[in-house]
């Protein structure tokens, strides 16, 4: 389990996090959420220690993830969103690489790999940005940790790769894992990510289930304008509308629609969540 108290971060003069709090559980999928320049990434980088907190803490299973223990790093996996393009095979690189994290399995990556239309024999830099972004995520997955942090992983790829893509996660991920995927994509990942996080700037504005989310807002697909919605948008044949749920009728989460929700009513919806 991860526990945040009171994170602070700053790149001099300007504060990105200040005073954030959250517990990230096992066996859970976050979509972690945010306009640009909230800390999204910052944050994932401090969760796998590349960063050094500056105010509060962030304690992983009872450690400090700056420090940086090789038990600790064999246990976690940053796939940040910009990934080099080696001179080496994908194959290669995966067999060297691989040895840093114990539990990694190069059968899992070839696996994986296959999923992904890619061919491991190919070298790095002569792939195309999404055949490299499927090698990265094909080796993240293959290392078998308990903890997956991954920034804006469909970046680069096409429609199909994306399907195959939360497939891989859903599949390829152990029920105990902890995964916290940074995305601006929300639709690429609608599926499969939840609870869901969104930061503002220093700022957490929600923390919440899919069905705490569903308990407490509505989400309406239909053609009649709710003069009550907290957000709404027109889409062809109808509305996609947020409100507050009255009627405790269950209704499926829109996290497009559920983030402008939010952005548009924060200290309602921060006081609506509050637990």
């Amino acid at each position: 389990m991860i526990t945040i108290s009171n994170l602070g971060f700053s790149y001099g003069s300007k504060t990105v996090l200040r005073n954030i709090s959250l517990n990230l559980e096992q066996g859970k999928i976050y979509g972690l959420l945010g306009e640009n320049g909230v800390g999204k990434t910052t944050l994932l980088t401090l969760l796998a220690g590349l960063k050094k907190v500056q105010e509060g803490s962030i304690m992983t299973d009872g450690e400090c993830p700056y420090s940086r223990k090789p038990s600790f790093l064999g246990n976690q996996f940053f796939l940040p969103d910009d990934i080099y393009p080696y001179n080496s095979t994908a194959a290669d690189y995966a067999k060297v690489t691989g040895q840093f994290w114990p539990e990694f399995s190069y059968e899992k990556f070839l696996e994986i790999m296959k999923e992904f239309e890619t061919d491991p024999s190919m070298k790095m830099n002569k792939m195309s940005t999404g055949q490299l972004k499927k090698a990265y995520i094909s080796f993240a997955l293959a290392c078998n940790t308990r903890y997956l942090f991954l920034d804006e992983p469909t970046n680069g790829l096409d429609i199909p790769s994306k399907t195959q893509f939360r497939k891989a996660i859903t599949r390829y991920t152990s029920e105990d894992s902890t995964i916290v995927i940074s995305t601006h994509q929300v639709r690429d990942l609608e599926n499969i990510i939840d609870p869901i996080i969104i930061l503002d700037s220093q700022d957490v504005l929600l923390n919440a289930s899919l069905e705490e989310i569903s308990q407490k807002l509505y989400f309406d697909y239909g053609n009649m304008i709710d003069p009550g919605a907290l957000y709404s948008e027109q889409l062809p044949g109808g509305f996609i509308q947020v409100a507050p749920n009255a009627s405790g009728e269950e209704s499926k989460v829109n996290i497009e629609a559920l983030f402008n929700t939010v952005y548009r009513h924060k200290e309602l919806i921060k006081e609506l969540f509050k637990k």
